[in-house]
């Protein structure tokens, strides 16, 4: 949503540019939130290719590796959603906003935005309560019995930065519909 309400058709700006010292702070942290996210998809990735190459040369997988491909994904994936929020790259139907003017795609924007506030905050509030229930009653993986519950952990903070990223979104928003 930043770019597509952009007067600016610079793609190399930074999602903190133009913001104020805490909307930089709330960029940078999603910004740096997103590259662990990237690492974290690339420990899967490589894990992955060790345990196949392992498995094909010497029959010996990495233990779990479906265990650890599960988590990583589901960790990679929650910590990629603030940085779309922030960046606008979230899916959108622009076949039906196309013709409308900027005013309306910004109404548009600040619906969406409010959405996604809506559904971070409901998403952390169930997710702390699923993660709690995990670890009550003390779910582990089958082979390395890593607790659930610690996977929880990541997403929580994603569903928090998911929230900041939308109150945010929500605020580039309602300026530009301001202005328009």
């Amino acid at each position: 949503m930043a770019e597509s309400l952009s007067d600016d058709d610079d793609a190399s700006l930074s999602l903190g540019e133009g913001r104020g010292p805490a909307g930089r702070v709330g960029a940078r942290a999603v910004e740096i939130w997103a590259l662990a996210g990237g690492a974290v998809l690339l420990a899967v990735v490589l894990m992955n290719a060790v345990s196949v190459t392992a498995g094909y040369l010497a029959n010996l997988p990495v233990p779990g590796d479906f265990e650890l491909t599960e988590m990583g994904i589901c960790i990679a994936a929650f910590a990629f959603l603030p940085y779309c929020q922030l960046a606008g790259a979230n899916v959108t139907a622009d076949i039906f906003t196309e013709g409308a003017g900027p005013r309306w795609r910004a109404a548009f924007a600040v619906a969406g935005a409010s959405v996604a506030l809506g559904f971070s905050l409901l998403l952390l509030w169930r997710m702390w309560a699923g993660m709690n229930d995990q670890r009550e009653y003390g779910y582990t993986t089958t082979i390395l019995q890593a607790p659930h519950w610690m996977a929880f952990i990541p997403i929580l903070i994603s569903l928090a930065l998911l929230a900041v990223a939308a109150a945010m979104s929500l605020g580039d928003g309602a300026r530009a519909f301001r202005r328009r």
